[in-house]
């Protein structure tokens, strides 16, 4: 609905599934005795629209990253992709939900959803880098986030997870044994203003650079030996490099178009 000045005014979606499926979750989470390491979780704010930027390291990354917005009692709405929304069951609940379906091909319509969304009041949250780190150190940024929260007029919250890769990630088994530590960071607000989304975008990658240094460091150091997979190489750990990672994407990549294909081949 339009105020007097042509913007959304505050609304609130309806909710129906979303707060018994966190209910749900958190029965999980106690069932496999994780531990939840919190910092800077005051900068959510209670109310207003807001875009979280969080890094993304494993495939339940928008489970956790919403739990940055819990202790500020709000329901956030992530960008995930397309195949995600067209798989029968978890289409339909992450529908439910109100997350954002993106299309990779086409980003308009999710772009201006997400804005949308903004404007009404809600929490949004994004992967500015698009899809999983292998190296679990950030990649390239896209510029989405910013353009979005600039368009939208809210700020932006670097959100860091570190340990969600440990339970289920990419070229790792599941690993759902008991005791494992999630570490959320917040940082403090930017807020973008869409005159140079390169460099801003630039501003928020050295920003959720700096926090996630922080949050490996403060993570429980029993947690993370030496050679660890899911450590950065340059924590010590053997995760592949930023560059090896590139590399295995690339792979994957060209997996993926010769499996499309020899699809459409058998389908002639």
């Amino acid at each position: 609905m339009l105020g007097l000045h042509g913007h959304l005014e505050e609304t609130t979606l309806l909710d129906i599934t979303y707060p018994p499926i966190i209910m749900s979750a958190k029965v999980a989470f106690k069932a496999l005795g994780l531990r939840f390491q919190l910092s800077g979780t005051e900068h959510v704010p209670r109310k207003g629209g807001v875009l979280l930027a969080c890094n993304h390291i494993g495939y339940a990354d928008f489970i956790f990253g919403g739990l940055a917005a819990h202790p500020s009692r709000r329901l956030v709405r992530f960008m995930a992709k397309r195949e995600i929304f067209d798989t029968p069951g978890a289409g339909q609940l992450m529908r439910s939900m109100h997350h954002i379906q993106v299309d990779r091909a086409d980003g308009l319509e999710s772009f201006e959803t997400a804005v949308r969304y903004l404007r009404q009041g809600e929490a949004v949250g994004i992967f500015p880098e698009a899809t999983i780190s292998r190296a679990f150190e950030l990649k390239e940024f896209k510029t989405g986030a910013v353009r979005i929260a600039a368009e939208a007029g809210v700020p932006v919250l670097p959100v860091i997870m570190w340990g969600t890769h440990r339970i289920i990630t990419k070229d790792h088994p599941r690993d759902f044994s008991r005791g494992k530590t999630i570490a959320l960071s917040v940082g403090e607000a930017m807020t973008p203003t869409g005159e140079d989304p390169v460099a801003e975008t630039a501003e928020l990658k050295d920003r959720m650079a700096a926090l996630l240094d922080e949050t490996i460091r403060n993570y429980p150091s029993g947690e993370q030996p030496p050679g660890s997979w899911w450590l950065p190489a340059a924590y010590g750990g053997s995760a592949p490099t930023l560059t090896e990672a590139a590399e295995l994407d690339a792979a994957e990549k060209r997996e993926r178009a010769a499996r499309r294909a020899a699809k459409r081949s058998q389908e002639k």
